[in-house]
């Protein structure tokens, strides 16, 4: 698994597998949080497999599903209050890079975008194209 810390409490990584969990949680992952769309995995990797395996495993869950393309304010939201669950968490999509958008955006306005960006940027994902959104999410004061 290619896991790529962007705080001390949040990693995104690639696609994982149920059988992963177990494993994930021994190294003190405490929530799962799934980016993916049930759309692009089968049956063994879709948001009940990966609720059971996580449960099994320990792990609070959480399913903020992301279609490329399709960012809406409840996503963000989601997002924010996964984010705030107490404990060391693992986001993850296809590749890592939803979530670290996802991740960006909802912590908008808290954290200057140049950090935003450069956190990204650190762990292997170029937010640069989503600036303007990040910055438009940002109260005026911030």
């Amino acid at each position: 698994m290619d896991l790529r810390q962007l705080t001390p409490d949040l990693a995104v990584a690639a696609q994982i597998r149920p059988e992963d969990l177990p494993a994930l949680a021994e190294a003190g992952f405490r929530v799962l949080i799934n980016n993916r769309p049930d759309e692009e995995v089968g049956p063994d990797e879709d948001h009940e497999a990966m609720r059971a395996a996580a449960e099994a495993a320990g792990m609070e869950y959480h399913f903020n599903p992301f279609t490329p393309g399709q960012i809406t304010p409840q996503m963000i939201s989601a997002q924010a209050e996964a984010l705030a669950t107490p404990g060391p968490k693992l986001a993850y999509c296809r590749s890592g890079n939803r979530s670290t958008v996802l991740w960006a955006l909802a912590r908008a306005g808290q954290e200057p975008v140049a950090d935003l960006l450069d956190t990204a940027a650190r762990a292997g994902y170029d937010l640069s194209g989503i600036r303007p959104l990040i910055e438009s999410l940002a109260p005026p004061d911030a």
